[in-house]
């Protein structure tokens, strides 16, 4: 499975960014897709997940502000996180995972699932 990000930049503070992951391969049975951001000095964190039913995981600092979303087919998997009113603090470099995994194991694995496919990253930078 090949995982690529694209959409990450610099905004101001109150802008808004909307990442995207194309996920391609072997994909049919990928059951788990999110979101995660390494900010620096941090450890990397689950910030969104969706299921392949549209189960959805937020983390709590960013609710009401993230939305997740997907669609696929066959072939390739497509994962967009929105970002909405963004904050100094939502700075970081972010990435996507896809996993055969089940989503519960999969979004409670907030630091990373081990058997998922991860892209390369992309930075979001937010400047007050």
């Amino acid at each position: 499975v090949q995982v690529v990000e694209s959409g990450g930049g610099s905004v101001q503070a109150w802008g808004s960014l909307r990442l995207s992951c194309a996920a391609s391969g072997s994909v049919v049975s990928i059951d788990s897709m999110g979101w995660y951001r390494r900010a620096p000095g941090k450890e990397r964190v689950l910030v969104a997940a969706i299921s392949s039913n549209y189960k959805t995981y937020y983390a709590d600092s960013v609710k009401g502000q993230f939305t997740i979303s997907n669609s696929r087919d066959n072939a390739k998997i497509t994962v967009d996180l929105q970002m909405n009113r963004l904050k100094p603090e939502n700075t970081a470099m972010y990435y996507c995972a896809v996993s055969y995994s089940d989503f519960g194991y999969f979004s409670q694995n907030l630091g990373g699932d081990k058997d998922a496919h991860w892209g390369q990253r992309t930075q979001v930078a937010v400047s007050s």
